[in-house]
This record gives C-alpha cells, structure tokens and sequence, in this order.
C-alpha cells in the first residue's frame, strides 16, 4: 500500500525526534537530558512528543514493543509439518518482512551510537535486558502452546533462547564493528543459521590440498 501523505509527514517527525535524541543522549548525555529538551531541539511541540513516546528510552526502541504481534501471530499460525525449529525460523523471517521496511536507513555511525549508549547506560541496559527477557518468555510460552505435546517448559525456553541470543549477539557484533544496516541484517541472518542448525555446525576450515 502507497504510504499516505501523513503518514510519510508523522513517520519523518518519529525519526527527526529519534535522531534527535540520540544526539542529545550523546552529546550531553543520556540522564542530564530530558524529554522536553528532545522536543525544542527537534523543533515539535512536548506534547506532540509525548504522543509518540511515553519516555525518553522509549525513543531508541521505537515501535519494536508494538510490532511484537507479528511473533505471537507467526507461532499461532503454525502449519501442520512444520516442528518448533521451523515455527521459530519463520517466525524471526516474518517479524523481519514486516519490520524492516519501517525502519529508516541509518549510517554505520548511527547504529554504533545507539549501541554504545545502550551499552554503557545503566538505565538502558536494563530497559534492553528487561525487554529480551520478557520477549523471550512470551515467545517460550507461545511455543509451548503451540506444541503441547512436543515441548516441556525448559526445552521451549531453551529454544527460544537460544535463537533470540544467536540473533543479537550477532547483530551487535556487526554493530561494533562499524558495519553498514545491511551488513547488520546479514549478521542477525548468520545468527538464525547458526541457532538453527546447531553449534557443531560451525567448524574449522579444512586446508585445501
């Protein structure tokens, strides 16, 4: 569907206030920045603000919580051959046709400074490790349903954890390293593989002859 003009108008305003934060956050940093700072610097009004996010921390996981139907749904949906490995797999490619597009195009020095405030921020790494580890139950618990037979508790948490942990260890290794946003999805791609087939899939290169 052609994107309508205000929807392109609020999506250009979402973006201006994120980028905007995140130079903020760095500059002067994440705790002496406030929320109405945010809204003079990106040149909309606080409340306009508040209308796209409840909290400042907010801003650097933009839409994510909103989008996390589109998992649930996928494992819902599970078709009759398909084993849990295989719901998961699809489920990650689904959130991530559907997630995507959304995102707008970030420079390697854009996603390595919201990795770095992530990472260096007490508030933010518990706002990001209360987020995986809450996705991660929902997930585990939606994969049981969906397999009542199949999955005890601690092998769906196992599973789940497994992927999820692949996906943004991989990820944020590509962050650190400065790679572009495709070489980050290619990494997150490589964490899917690696989760899927298992770690004695990964083995030393044999010499050539």
């Amino acid at each position: 569907m052609q994107e309508s003009r205000r929807e392109r108008k609020k999506r250009e305003t979402r973006q201006r206030i994120v980028m905007t934060a995140v130079r903020l956050f760095e500059e002067q940093g994440y705790e002496q920045t406030t929320m109405a700072q945010i809204a003079a610097a990106a040149d909309v009004d606080p409340k306009t603000f508040s209308n796209y996010f409840r909290s400042k921390d907010e801003v650097l996981w933009v839409g994510t919580e909103r989008d996390f139907d589109v998992l649930f749904r996928a494992i819902a949906e599970r078709r009759p051959e398909e084993s849990p490995g295989e719901v998961l797999v699809r489920m990650v490619q689904e959130y991530a046709a559907h997630r995507r597009p959304k995102v707008p195009p970030k420079e390697p020095e854009e996603l390595s400074a919201t990795a770095r405030l992530v990472l260096t921020t007490p508030a933010l790494q518990a706002k990001g490790l209360y987020l995986l580890l809450d996705l991660q139950q929902r997930i585990a618990g939606e994969l049981q349903k969906a397999f009542p037979d199949q999955l005890d508790p601690i092998t769906a948490a196992a599973m789940t954890g497994s992927l999820l942990g692949a996906i943004q260890q991989a990820s944020l290794a590509s962050v650190q390293l400065g790679r572009t946003q495709e070489e980050l999805w290619e990494a997150s791609r490589r964490g899917v593989e690696v989760a899927m087939h298992g770690l004695l899939s990964v083995r030393q290169p044999t010499e050539s002859s």
